[in-house]
């Protein structure tokens, strides 16, 4: 939960906390209160919980551990004497509930600085603690940033613990806290067995097994993914539940409480969910039949959105439905946010300026440089294409007359020539997803680099099933660009089949398997090994925020059998086995920008400059500003290092960040423990080097593959996620078809109404930010560190993200870029920081880095 908006206006001022602080200690007649000698500490505790539940009041208290004096008993910390929670001061906005209470602690003399504050909840409702400032006899204000439910101990039998926010690496732990760590630590490891209660504060690692769902039948059965040699996976955490199996979305799936979103993140979350997908579950909306008719008309698809005020539909309909599929306690949590459901999408940015933009070569060119998936994309080296599988049957002839007056020697000398490739991992699938109204083909796109760093297409290589009694199996044809109608027509759905291909792809990989999937272990790691205490730990944890929870609520709806994915993509039910198929390939080290555009030609490698890596032309949107990014991301990152780490050693010697790593290469992604590229991490150099890339994931990359979805998926002609035909052969039935009536074949082609409303909804929601996201370069609350060298230095950050606003701005007003905004008007801001939101709107916005994956 982002307490940052809350501390602008849901606490008392700072200021006017601390005077009234002050002068309550004033009041303590030279800091003795009359209970003799024992002296005071003061200070607040923020709570949220949801609007229909009271504050826990009298019935939570807390005590807070020493930091600099032991207790000779118990080798800890000593401990206060307990202060309840009264009088609490309670404000609403939004919709969320917050309660501020003054604490006043007594201690013995002597009693040193609060180093980690313990809150025990005798109340019957779990709630959310936001934070705990503590101000000593001294004046020295501790800051606590909890930001976590803390549960009835009737449910966990033990008090909660938050530390302080100074860091230590473990050697130079205070002799206090010790004991402290090692327990807390301890306490966070789960050891592989029982069935997790909600409550229950353990990270374990599990195999995705979870995702099918046998007691549905034979056709809900999927493989398990995770521990096999066939099937490798990176691990998730562990819950002990058994799959859900009575059909209902189940929205409780277990999540640590430190992982869960915020009351007012969920109920927003379940709230855009619900209005995305009104259609499938509100009889009313008419506006939609649940049929699986195709679209008539270009225009047919255009009434599903609206440029103008939208329906809304209010009212109970909506209400009764939800209470059906969300869990009671969850239910009451949003009900507050459901109020009315709009039954018409917004327009996608792609038609917004020009209705058939999407339609030319060079907009489809621009999409794989700028638009949701611009990681796919790389030079050709060699000619022709070879995959692992299969040589291409694209010839020099195909394409040496398109090469704007170049030969064919000098274009592939100029690097000019590159490809899109989605041909030889599909192969062994594609007979398998062929069934009733899916087409599977595999594809390979050559596109040529012109002078004005456009793109144009020259051929298209597609490969598909034959018919079942062909032996062969597989059929290859090649399609050019033409100028006129008929071919020009068969080029179009040649273009759609690409799309088709790049959308399942995107969503299977780009996003989910390398964003979402491959951080998990991660977190899990870091939570297991690494002490809230540890500097890593703390320039990590906002990269973290929400993810795990998303992820399980992922497994529910999105990649589990019959889910969404398996409902829109042409992949179907074999979508997770190819990902699974795809993580083979799956290399850490080259999701470090520098090495991943090196990598795919689209860079060189310099190792003085401080990027690491040169573009090969300045007009490639997402690796320019990218590498930015990159930049100042690993600046920062070298900064926040150098001030902890002095030298090699120190980073070898630090047995948290060593059990650390060694857990994510043996456990996390054990099924790659083998491989030889994952460093030693045994210097300054490998630490940095992880936690940039680590960071970029979370963010940048994650932002760069989300919230251009609506943009240009949210508009199913220009990226159709499943064709339901093949692009027809001349003599065949379905050539003549085409013939008669081009537009209604290539209509007839596109997922029908059912399936593209679907997947236009999860575009939509996918593509939100919710209101209280947190920004690159931001925190959620000032207090986040006790140090004041790294405040320093993530000012800086700030100020370096800031700049590159300023240039991405002065880029995408450069005419010379043609590939910024292209013959759609379409702005690449994906990489746009906005690390200035105080107030964000909520919203499909196109642009802003979270600091995590937390959609």
């Amino acid at each position: 939960m982002d307490s940052h908006h809350h501390h602008h206006h849901l606490c008392y001022n700072m200021q006017e906390c601390f005077n009234a602080i002050q002068n309550k200690i004033s009041d303590c007649n030279s800091l003795q209160d009359r209970h003799g000698s024992r002296y005071l500490i003061n200070g607040k505790v923020v709570i949220e919980h949801s609007p229909g539940l009271s504050g826990p009041g009298k019935s939570a208290s807390v005590q807070v551990y020493s930091s600099t004096v032991i207790d000779p008993n118990t080798m800890k910390g000593k401990l206060s004497g307990k202060a309840c929670l009264k009088k609490g001061k309670s404000s609403k906005k939004d919709g969320t509930k917050t309660t501020v209470y003054k604490i006043k602690l007594h201690v013995e003399p002597g009693f040193g600085n609060p180093g980690a504050f313990l809150i025990e909840n005798n109340h019957k409702h779990r709630f959310f603690l936001q934070s705990a400032t503590l101000v000593t006899p001294e004046n020295k204000v501790i800051h606590f940033d909890c930001r976590s439910w803390v549960y009835p101990i009737k449910d966990t039998n033990t008090s909660r613990l938050f530390f302080s926010n100074t860091c230590y690496l473990p050697s130079k732990t205070p002799a206090c806290l010790v004991e402290l760590r090692k327990e807390e630590l301890e306490s966070l490891r789960g050891d592989g067995t029982g069935e997790r209660k909600e409550w229950d504060r353990i990270y374990d690692y599990a195999l995705y097994d979870d995702l099918g769902n046998p007691e549905k039948g034979p056709d809900h059965v999927r493989p398990v993914l995770g521990g096999s040699r066939s099937r490798p996976y990176p691990r998730r955490g562990r819950t002990g539940r058994p799959a859900t199996t009575n059909g209902t979305i189940n929205l409780d799936t277990y999540v640590p409480p430190d992982e869960r979103c915020s009351p007012k993140k969920l109920s927003e979350f379940i709230a855009n969910a619900i209005q995305a997908t009104a259609y499938f579950h509100l009889p009313e909306a008419k506006s939609l039949p649940r049929d699986s008719s195709s679209f008539e008309s270009f225009g047919d698809i255009r009434d599903l959105y609206s440029n103008n005020r939208r329906q809304a539909m209010r009212g109970k309909s909506v209400t009764e439905k939800v209470k059906k599929f969300v869990p009671a306690q969850l239910f009451k949590d949003v009900t507050h946010v459901i109020e009315e459901v709009d039954i018409k999408f917004p327009l996608p940015q792609i038609i917004r300026a020009n209705q058939f933009a999407w339609k030319l070569d060079e907009e489809f060119g621009r999409q794989m440089l700028a638009g949701t998936n611009p990681t796919r994309i790389h030079c050709l080296r060699e000619f022709p294409p070879r995959g692992t599988l299969t040589e291409s049957h694209i010839e020099q002839s195909d394409i040496e007359h398109n090469l704007d007056g170049l030969s064919f020697e000098q274009a592939m000398k100029q690097w000019r020539i590159y490809v899109l490739d989605h041909h030889d991992y599909l192969l062994p699938f594609l007979r398998k997803m062929y069934s009733e109204g899916v087409r599977p083909c595999a594809s390979r796109t050559l596109l040529f680099l012109r002078n004005d760093a456009t793109l144009k297409p020259l051929a298209i290589e597609l490969s598909y099933p034959g018919s079942s009694n062909n032996v062969d199996g597989m059929k290859t044809m090649v399609l050019l660009p033409e100028k006129e109608d008929i071919p020009q027509a068969l080029w179009q759905l040649a273009k759609a089949h690409v799309a088709a291909n790049d959308s399942a792809y995107h969503q299977l990989i780009s996003h989910w398997l390398h964003t979402h999937a491959v951080v998990e272990p991660f977190i899990i790691a870091t939570r297991r090994q690494l002490s809230v205490m540890h500097p890593v730990h703390r320039l990590l944890d906002p990269h973290f925020k929400d993810t795990m929870h998303i992820n399980a609520l992922a497994r529910t709806v999105l990649i589990n059998a019959g889910g969404i994915l398996e409902k829109t993509l042409f992949t179907g039910k074999f979508s997770m086995e190819l990902s699974s198929e795809l993580y083979k390939q799956w290399r850490f080290d080259e999701q470090a920008l520098p090495s991943d555009l090196i990598k795919r030609c689209m860079a060189l490698e310099e190792s003085e400059n401080p990027r690491g890596a040169l573009m090969l032309f300045q007009d490639y949107p997402y690796g320019l500003d990218g590498l930015d990014i990159w930049l100042a991301i690993q600046t920062w990152v070298g900064d926040f290092c150098d001030i902890f780490y002095e030298d090699d050693p120190s980073v070898k010697s630090d047995t948290e960040i060593q059990a650390w790593w060694s857990e994510i290469r043996n456990v996390g992604h054990g099924d790659k423990r083998k491989e030889q590229w994952w460093c030693q991490m045994t210097t300054k150099a490998d630490l940095k080097r992880t936690l940039t890339t680590l960071v970029w994931i979370a963010s940048a990359l994650h932002a760069s593959v989300n919230f251009g979805q609506y943009s240009y998926a949210g508009y199913p002609p220009n990226r159709p996620s499943r064709c339901r035909k093949f692009v027809p052969e001349e003599g065949t039935m379905e050539f003549a078809e085409f013939l008669k009536d081009p537009d209604k074949y290539f209509l007839n082609m596109l997922p029908d109404r059912f399936e593209a409303s679907l997947g236009i909804a999860l575009m939509e929601v996918l593509s939100r930010h919710t209101s209280e996201e947190v920004y690159l370069g931001q925190r959620a609350t000032s207090e986040w560190i006790d140090n004041k060298q790294v405040k320093q230095r993530f000012e800086k950050f700030n100020k370096s993200l800031r700049e590159i606003e300023k240039q991405i701005m002065e880029r995408n007003g450069d005419p010379e870029l043609m590939n910024r905004r292209g013959p759609a008007k379409v702005p690449y801001k994906l990489l746009y920081p906005d690390a200035a939101k105080v107030e964000t709107p909520a919203g499909i916005t196109a642009k802003g880095i979270p600091n995590s994956i937390s959609i």
